[in-house]
């Protein structure tokens, strides 16, 4: 077993730089639903469809980016001691800025303006730009020891990776130049399926779901190979010839790591917790989207098979939802669910006497309400894998259900930052 490294939450930052990355970003949740529910269905639920690039980049952008962003400001000083550079400064531009980047290629999706793609490529180099050059100048300083400390070490890497192809396809939307969109495209989509949302929720987790849900800490040979080895499947895909078997690699690797996973959260101590189940979700999901993912480069390099049409036309619907949704929205609201009571509590101990009581984290916010926000996401994430059989109504239901769960979290959230306000200010008034 690897050893047990020290948390060291006097260095936490201030709430406001953490609360104000991740209290607003379940609300860009709930726009995502209901652009789902309301917005244009033509050409649902097709991959290049206008709708379903401009709810890829609302959820990816406007909800996860925020939260994702602001847990690295959390746990760089806290489990690798290094603050980040300028993390005051940037974190009240994160989720703003963020919101107004999926809304400018939203648009720039569903109306064809030039201008969208411009503004979003514009404010992603100032925005993202920023916070990758304060992370980079912090990681230089972190001290590997586990998969935790090495994905801080080195995850501002595949973020800029992401982001600069990111800004090179909008530039080519935009009319700036003429680059190979598809080959583009499919880096963009690897480096920042794999190489960034799945490298850091393995490694993220590696070190919350023991501390919060009690399941035994990952091995040495865990410790050591994530997430570098997400990485190093990644690299073959920048030649074109070596893409496919990239991609079948890659997807081998994440069945695996997923397959250990599951394994793990199923045996662990606090199976009663209300956001357990989303865990065990997650980690199905990545099981589930690593086979479909491989399917269609199995029959273009085997030709033995052919897809039936269906299947063909679905695949990258479900692809993205058990990625996005079962492997990044579902462990989020878990975290989500767990951090914000946690650090509450953390800021209230802090910042009392000693000798006097602070409420607890299920005091905070009940479990109660956690397993009614777990059930909700959960139907809603089934809603959006029934979608393709009839998108018309399906749409709309599945858009409302997400809406609502995360409108639902959000609220929670709020309720956790006015119950922090309250006991602060009767601290002080105490003094």
């Amino acid at each position: 077993m690897a050893s047990l490294k020290v948390l060291n939450y006097e260095l936490s930052p201030a709430p406001a730089t953490i609360f104000g990355c991740l209290l607003p970003a379940p609300w860009m949740g709930v726009v995502t639903g209901l652009l789902l529910a309301f917005g244009p269905q033509e050409g649902l639920p097709e991959r290049f469809s206008p709708l379903v690039l401009a709810l890829t980049h609302c959820l990816v952008l406007g909800m996860l980016a925020p939260i994702m962003l602001g847990a690295l400001f959390q746990l760089m000083p806290v489990v690798a001691g290094q603050a980040v550079t300028g993390a005051r400064r940037i974190a009240p531009f994160v989720a703003l800025g963020s919101a107004l980047i999926a809304a400018s290629l939203t648009l720039g999706f569903l109306r064809g303006q030039t201008a969208g793609f411009v503004f979003a490529a514009v404010l992603a180099a100032i925005l993202y730009g920023a916070v990758i050059v304060a992370l980079l100048v912090t990681a230089s300083k972190v001290v590997v020891v586990d998969a935790t400390t090495r994905s801080l070490r080195w995850i501002a890497w595949p973020l800029l990776l992401v982001v600069a192809l990111g800004i090179s396809l909008a530039g080519n939307f935009a009319g700036w130049w003429q680059l190979d969109v598809m080959y583009l495209l499919d880096l963009h989509v690897g480096w920042g399926s794999v190489g960034w949302i799945a490298a850091l929720v393995l490694s993220v987790a590696s070190t919350t779901v023991p501390m919060f849900w009690q399941t035994r800490r990952p091995s040495a040979h865990w410790q050591k190979a994530l997430p570098g080895v997400l990485w190093l499947a990644l690299l073959p895909a920048f030649l074109p010839a070596l893409q496919p078997y990239a991609l079948l690699f890659a997807c081998s690797l994440i069945f695996i790591i997923a397959s250990l996973s599951l394994k793990a959260i199923s045996q662990a101590r606090r199976r009663f917790d209300p956001a357990w189940g989303l865990w065990l979700v997650c980690a199905g999901s990545y099981m589930a989207a690593a086979l479909l993912a491989a399917l269609p480069t199995l029959q273009s390099l085997s030709g033995g098979f052919v897809l039936p049409e269906f299947m063909s036309k679905t695949i990258p619907w479900w692809t993205g939802v058990l990625v996005l949704v079962g492997g990044a929205v579902l462990p989020v609201n878990a975290m989500l669910g767990k951090i914000i009571p946690f650090l509450v509590f953390l800021h209230l101990r802090r910042q009392t006497p000693m000798g006097q009581r602070v409420p607890t984290m299920q005091v905070v916010l009940p479990p109660q309400r956690l397993l009614w926000q777990a059930r909700m996401v959960l139907l809603a994430f089934a809603l959006l894998l029934l979608l393709p059989l009839a998108p018309a109504w399906l749409a709309i239901a599945a858009g409302l259900a997400f809406s609502l769960s995360q409108g639902y979290l959000g609220s929670l959230l709020i309720i956790c930052l006015l119950r922090y306000r309250h006991e602060l200010k009767a601290v002080l008034l105490a003094q």
